[in-house]
C-alpha cells in the first residue's frame, strides 16, 4: 500500500516549524566487534572440522610405528538470508509536499530498518546461544557437552556466574584450557570480553582498576596487570539478557559473517498509478564454525 496524502496530512499544511522522529542515532555495525566478515559468491557456505592426531606413544625398540587416523568431525554451514524492505508513495503526495524531500526522508528510514535488522541477527547468535539453535556438532554455540572424539568440553563455567572480577578469572583459565578434537590443549586466549549495557560500568571497574576491586586489601588486579583480554570490553546493546557476558577468544575460524550481496537501493515510478515504489536488498548470513572461538556465561 502506498503512502499517501491522507498519511503525511500535517506535512502539506503551511507552517509546519519541524519533522522529527526519523533523525535519531543508531547503534551501528556493532556486528564487527564479535564476527569476522567474509565475502560469499554461492548460495551458502560450509566450513568442515578436521581432526588431527591423538598424542604420540612410545616405540619399543624393534616393534612397528603406531598408526592413527585423521578425519571430519562436523560440518558448520552458513545460509544466507535474502533481506529487504521497500515502501511507495503515492503521485499526489509527493506532488504537494510543501518541505523536504519525502523521498530523502523515508529512504534515511528504510537504511536505518536495514541496519538495525542486521545487528538484531548478529546479537541473536549470542542472545541464542544457550539455548534454541544448535550448530555443527549438534550442540548448542555454548554448552557443556561439545562433543569431541576424545570425550566433551566445555565453552562455559561448570556454574553459572554473573560478571565478575572472580568470574573474569576463572573463564580466562578455561580458555586456556581448551582443547582440540583429540584431546591436545591449543594455546587459545581471551581477547575481548562482549557484554549488554547494564554490566558496562562492572567492566569499567573490573579492567581498568590498578587494584582488586570492592576489597580493602592492596592486591593487585592480576587480570589488568597480565594484559588479559588486551582488546578489552565493548557493549551490544542487542544482547537482551542483562547478565550474561561473552568473551571472543584468538581461536580462528570462530564467529563469522558472510556477505552475499552488499545493500542496494532501487527506485522505480509505477507507470499506471504514477506511484514511486523504493527498495533496499542485501543477503548475508552469521553463524558459528568453531565453538572455541567464544567463551560465555548466561549469568547466574
Amino acid at each position: 500500500m502506498a503512502i499517501s496524502r491522507q498519511q503525511l496530512a500535517k506535512e502539506l499544511e503551511p507552517g509546519l516549524n519541524a519533522l522529527f522522529g526519523l533523525e535519531y542515532k543508531a547503534y551501528e555495525n556493532q556486528h564487527a566487534e564479535i564476527f569476522d566478515s567474509e565475502n560469499s559468491d554461492r548460495a551458502f557456505e560450509e566450513e568442515v572440522m578436521l581432526s588431527g592426531f591423538a598424542n604420540a606413544s612410545v616405540k619399543p625398540e624393534g616393534s612397528a610405528v603406531t598408526y592413527d587416523n585423521a578425519q571430519e568431525t562436523f560440518t558448520a554451514r552458513y545460509q544466507h538470508e535474502t533481506i529487504a524492505l521497500a515502501f511507495s508513495i503515492t503521485e499526489e503526495a509527493v506532488e504537494d509536499n510543501l518541505y523536504d524531500s519525502i523521498a530523502k526522508r523515508y529512504t534515511k528510514a528504510l537504511a536505518r530498518s536495514m541496519a538495525n535488522t542486521k545487528q538484531i541477527k548478529a546479537a541473536n547468535i549470542l542472545n541464542d546461544g544457550f539455548a534454541t539453535n544448535t550448530y555443527g556438532d549438534g550442540q548448542f554455540l555454548i554448552d557443556n557437552d561439545h562433543p569431541t572424539i576424545a570425550g566433551n568440553l566445555s565453552n562455559k563455567p561448570s556454574t553459572n556466574a554473573d560478571l565478575s572480577e572472580t568470574s573474569l578469572e576463572q573463564a580466562m583459565i578455561d580458555i586456556a584450557n581448551f582443547k582440540d578434537e583429540r584431546g591436545l590443549k591449543i594455546a587459545a586466549r581471551g581477547m575481548k570480553l562482549i557484554i549488554p549495557s547494564d554490566t558496562q560500568f562492572t567492566a569499567e571497574r573490573i579492567l581498568k582498576s590498578a587494584n582488586r576491586v570492592g576489597t580493602a586489601d592492596n592486591d593487585i588486579n592480576a587480570l589488568s596487570s597480565k594484559g588479559m583480554l588486551p582488546q578489552g570490553y565493548v557493549v551490544n546493546n542487542f544482547l537482551t539478557d542483562t547478565d550474561a557476558f561473552f568473551i571472543k577468544t584468538d581461536v580462528p575460524n570462530g564467529l563469522k559473517h558472510f556477505t552475499r550481496a552488499a545493500i542496494k537501493t532501487a527506485m522505480e515510478g509505477d507507470f499506471e498509478t504514477g506511484n514511486v515504489r523504493y527498495k533496499a536488498r542485501e543477503r548475508y548470513s552469521f553463524g558459528v564454525s568453531d565453538w572455541r572461538g567464544i567463551y560465555g556465561s548466561p549469568g547466574a
